[in-house]
Formats: C-alpha cells, structure tokens, sequence
C-alpha cells in the first residue's frame, strides 16, 4: 500500500500508525479526533487538546469525509438489500 491522500488534511500512510487515516504532517489519528466530536467535545476545546496540530478545517473536512462514507455505505447497503429481496422473491421461468 502507497501512501493515499484522502482530502487535504488528512492521509493514509503505511509508514504512520499502520495506515489508519490520520492529519497531514501528525501521528494523531482521524478516528480519535471524530470520537471527540461524537462525544460531543467542543471543537476548540479539541483544538485546545491537540495544541495546534490540527485544525478546524482538518475536523471540518474529518466530519465531512466520514458522512460521506456513512452515506456511501448506507446506500451501497440498501441496494444490496434490494437485490437479495428481489432475488429471494423472483420465481423461476
């Protein structure tokens, strides 16, 4: 695996915390930062904790980047959903 940009803040890098996605330039992991704000942290208190290394863009574009996976997720679930229901309905010839 190759080091993958995934938005301007954020990357995914082999060589950094075993690939998981985390903030350009830092070892602090996406998912950390998204289960603070799941938490309901607030965001400059987030800044705060992390002393700079990231910021309210890099959590901006975090949220934003994981609703559009929970999106696309969601929706490539719901087709495959329709496809086994029409399969299991489907009588044969």
């Amino acid at each position: 695996m190759r080091k993958k940009t995934l938005g301007r803040h954020i990357v995914a890098d082999p060589e950094i915390c075993h690939g998981q996605p985390t903030f350009l330039g830092t070892h602090i992991r996406v998912s950390q930062v998204l289960k603070q704000v799941a938490a309901g942290m607030d965001w400059d208190t987030i800044l705060w904790q992390w002393r700079g290394s990231v910021s309210r863009e890099a959590i901006a574009e975090a949220v934003q980047l994981a609703g559009q996976a929970f999106a696309e997720r969601n929706h490539a679930s719901a087709r495959k959903s329709r496809r086994m229901a029409g399969w299991k309905t489907s009588k044969p010839n």
